[in-house]
C-alpha cells in the first residue's frame, strides 16, 4: 500500500503538474490532497480544476475556507475584507466563485483516516485534527501529541500547513509533515511531498522533492492581475515562493512590534535588514527522496 499526501499547492499549476507525474511514477494506490490547494499562488482556478478531475480526496485547509469566507463577506474577517494589503484574497475568491469552485469547498471533511488491516492507523488532517491552523513541526511537545490522540486516537499523525516537511516520534506514535507543493518555507524550493509505505505492518515515510518551472509561476502572477492589483501580500508570496522562505508571517508580527509601515516602503525595510534570508536558492534539477525530512 502506498499514499501520496499532496498539500499547500497555493495555485501553484506547474509544482502540481511536476508532483503528479512524480506520484504517478511511484504508482501509488492512493491520493490524498491535504488542504490549501488554493490562494497566494497565482493560479488557483487552474489548480482547482484540474484536482476536480482526479479521484482524490481532499481535507479541509485553511486558505479553502479562508476563500469561502472572503466570497461570503463573513464578519469575523472585520476590516481585512476591504484591506488592500489583501486585495489578492478577494481577486482569487472571486475567481474560484465565477467559475462554481466553492460550492462545495465546506463539505471537505478536517480528517481522514486510514486503517489498512494489520497497519497503525493514519490519521491525515491540514493542520492537527483539533484545528487546521495548528501545524506539526520542532515546537511539538509530546504533552500536546498525547492530548491530541486521546481526543483522537491514530498512531500515525499526518498534517501540513507549515509549508515545512517533519517527522517526530514519541513513545509508539509518529507525527509527519508533508511539507508543500506550492510554496515550500525549507529553503528548497522544488515542489514537496510526503510519500507513505506500508510493509512489515509499519508505514515508512519517504520525503520528495520536484523540481519544476519555477518561472512559469512567476509569470502567471503577472498574467494573472495578481502581481499588479493583488497588494502588498501577493508580492510578499511572491518572494516567498521564489525565495523558498516564510516572510509574511515575520514582517507581519514587526509591523504590529511598531517596527515597520505594513506598506511597501516597510517591506523595502524588513528585506534590508534580514537581507542573509533573502539569498536566492538554486533549483535543483534532479528529484529526491529521503527517509528524513
Amino acid at each position: 500500500m502506498r499514499i501520496a499526501i499532496l498539500a499547500d499547492v497555493h495555485g501553484n499549476l506547474a509544482a502540481l503538474e511536476a508532483v503528479l507525474a512524480d506520484v504517478e511514477r511511484q504508482r501509488v494506490d492512493r491520493v490524498i490532497v491535504n488542504g490549501d490547494s488554493v490562494n497566494r499562488g497565482p493560479q488557483s482556478v487552474e489548480v482547482e480544476r484540474l484536482l476536480a478531475e482526479l479521484p482524490y480526496e481532499t481535507t479541509l485547509g485553511n486558505h479553502d475556507d479562508l476563500m469561502v469566507m472572503v466570497h461570503e463577506r463573513h464578519p469575523d474577517l472585520g476590516e481585512g475584507l476591504e484591506d488592500p494589503f489583501w486585495s489578492g484574497n478577494r481577486m482569487t475568491a472571486a475567481a474560484l466563485a465565477a467559475a462554481g469552485l466553492l460550492a462545495g469547498v465546506r463539505r471537505r471533511p478536517m480528517t481522514i483516516r486510514v486503517a489498512e488491516a494489520g497497519a497503525p492507523v493514519l490519521l491525515v488532517s491540514h493542520g492537527s485534527p483539533r484545528h487546521y491552523r495548528e501545524g506539526y513541526g520542532p515546537s511539538l511537545t509530546p504533552e500536546t501529541i498525547s492530548e491530541i490522540v486521546e481526543e483522537y486516537p491514530a498512531d500515525v499523525l499526518v498534517g501540513s500547513h507549515t509549508h515545512r516537511p517533519h517527522l517526530q516520534r514519541w513513545a509508539r506514535y509518529t507525527v509527519l509533515n508533508s511539507g508543500s507543493v506550492g510554496a515550500p518555507f525549507n529553503g528548497d524550493p522544488r515542489a514537496q511531498y510526503l510519500l507513505l509505505t506500508l510493509s512489515g505492518g509499519a508505514w515508512s515515510p519517504e520525503f520528495r522533492r520536484v523540481p519544476y518551472d519555477i518561472g512559469r509561476t512567476v509569470a502567471a502572477y503577472a498574467a494573472s492581475g495578481l502581481a499588479d492589483g493583488g497588494g502588498l501580500s501577493a508580492h510578499i508570496f511572491r518572494e516567498e515562493l521564489i525565495h523558498a522562505r516564510s516572510y509574511i508571517v515575520p514582517f507581519l508580527m514587526r509591523c504590529e512590534e511598531g517596527r515597520f509601515e505594513r506598506d511597501l516602503t516597510g517591506w523595502a525595510e524588513y528585506r534590508r535588514l534580514a537581507a542573509a534570508r533573502f539569498v536566492l536558492p538554486t533549483m535543483e534539477p534532479t528529484v529526491s527522496a529521503s527517509p528524513e525530512p
